[in-house]
């Protein structure tokens, strides 16, 4: 499959250059110029009658992918092909369409697109062209480089707050190919407003990943796809359709974790803590904490206080900087961490078999391409549900502490992709992989890029609704 998808960008590549290449010719111009990088996207627009300026939206990400498909469509209207079906079939094929304008003796340049008579088109045609245009650049651009998210729970909390909206890259670790290609445009998995299905899961394509800029990376804010079912409806959909989670990457295939008293180990050694992770304290204080208190010290999830004489008890979650704050202010008495207990078995823990909770979890090592381990109870505990769902497998058995694929038992096995561990920088209040285990890397959606917009749920519009300070905030 991976031989497939790189003959077809081939093909895309070669069939639109080839062409552009005689459309050039068409027009007047030395066909060689649409092979020659940035020169032969000048000579496009000079063809089309876009100022020459125009070379300039083609440096820019995002830009330069409408940029192209606005010359793609300028080209169709020098040659008269100004029909919807027209412009569907450029913007979907132009690897097909653009050799047949060029090499076809009937088609014939017409001249600038700029300086052609406008062709006037009823309202609704008007309104279905710009809707076309808009839902395939919308949705190549999704696909290939940007998608908007938003933080729906407080997993991530201070890191990342409720009402964030960021963009996440998917050029950063390159961008996956659909593997459930019948599926309405700009949708995930429900129709907007229903429960009704956006997808059919008729058609399964294998999943390949495009060359991206960077690996994932220990401490990479990372968006990807939750594995196993639905948490919420228990139903099991395609990788690309599943459940969006949005974690920090803890640690990357190959390494091996640890958390002893909440503090996170990485191959024995001590792991940067998130400057803005949080976690539980009980803080008693000597009188009941007023709004402006909490407002000052940025203290949003609290509990109700518990009276203990002629002081008061609150459970709160707080950031170290937010300890170090209050720390010494004379109305505060006692600030505690709230640890579990070392051997205290959480509920639902990963893997089953564990007296682990979520302050004293591991030693676990994550499985990575190519490492090989042995067979055996013990191990099938930690990795069986793995190799069974995840590592590609066609037909896999665990029965009685034995593996079997393909019908034959393994004494060991190799795994045949990465995988990562992600948790919430809200350690206490995270369901990450302290509960559901490794994260696939054909799970991986992209990285979590920058906030474009906050917002607080429970202000008004006037009254400190927007929050200003996190506009255009870089997310590490």
């Amino acid at each position: 499959m991976l031989t497939i998808l790189i003959i077809f960008i081939l093909i895309f590549l070669i069939g639109t250059h080839l062409g552009f290449y005689k459309i050039l010719e068409k027009a007047g111009e030395k066909g060689w110029k649409a092979f020659i990088p940035i020169y032969g996207a000048m000579t496009r627009i000079k063809v089309v009658g876009r100022p020459s300026y125009y070379i300039i939206y083609f440096f820019i990400p995002i830009v330069n992918l409408f940029c192209w498909y606005y010359t793609v469509y300028d080209l169709l209207k020098s040659f008269g092909r100004t029909r919807f079906i027209d412009m569907v079939a450029g913007a979907l094929f132009p690897y097909i369409y653009l050799p047949y304008l060029g090499f076809s003796k009937n088609e014939k340049y017409l001249g600038k697109a700029s300086e052609l008579p406008k062709i006037v088109k009823s309202a609704s045609r008007e309104w279905a062209d710009a809707i076309a245009f808009a839902i395939i650049a919308a949705t190549l651009i999704r696909w290939l480089i940007m998608e908007a998210y938003t933080i729906p729970t407080g997993s991530m909390e201070k890191s990342l707050l409720v009402g964030d909206f960021l963009f996440v890259s998917k050029f950063h670790y390159g961008t996956r190919t659909p593997a459930t290609p019948i599926q309405i445009p700009l949708t995930h998995q429900t129709l907007p407003f229903t429960k009704l299905k956006s997808y059919s899961d008729l058609i399964q394509l294998p999943q390949y990943r495009l060359p991206g800029i960077t690996s994932v990376k220990r401490n990479d804010v990372v968006v990807f796809n939750v594995p196993g079912k639905s948490e919420n409806e228990g139903i099991d959909r395609p990788i690309d359709l599943k459940t969006n989670y949005i974690k920090r990457c803890v640690a990357i295939a190959g390494e091996t974790l640890e958390i002893k008293a909440q503090q996170v180990y990485v191959n024995g050694e001590i792991s940067e803590t998130p400057e803005l992770s949080q976690t539980d304290y009980y803080v008693t204080v000597t009188s009941i904490l007023r709004p402006r208190i909490l407002e000052t010290y940025d203290i949003t999830d609290i509990s109700a206080p518990a009276e203990n004489g002629n002081d008061f008890t609150y459970q709160m979650k707080l950031t170290q900087k937010q300890v170090d704050d209050l720390t010494g202010l004379n109305f505060v008495k006692n600030i505690t961490k709230l640890v579990a207990d070392e051997g205290q078995r959480e509920s639902r823990i990963f893997p089953s078999n564990k007296d682990w909770n979520t302050d004293w979890y591991g030693p676990i090592t994550i499985p990575a391409k190519g490492m090989t381990i042995e067979i055996n109870e013990e191990t099938l505990y930690t990795y069986g549900e793995v190799i069974r769902l995840y590592d590609n497998n066609k037909s896999v058995s665990i029965e009685e502490g034995k593996l079997f694929i393909d019908g034959n038992q393994m004494e060991e096995y190799t795994f045949k992709q990465n995988y990562y561990f992600m948790m919430g920088d809200n350690r206490h209040d995270s369901l990450d992989g302290r509960f559901w285990g490794f994260v696939p890397e054909d799970h991986i959606v992209g990285k979590a890029f920058f906030i474009w917009l906050s917002l607080e749920q429970n202000k008004g519009l006037f009254d400190g609704k927007i929050r200003w300070d996190r506009f255009f905030k870089m997310i590490h």
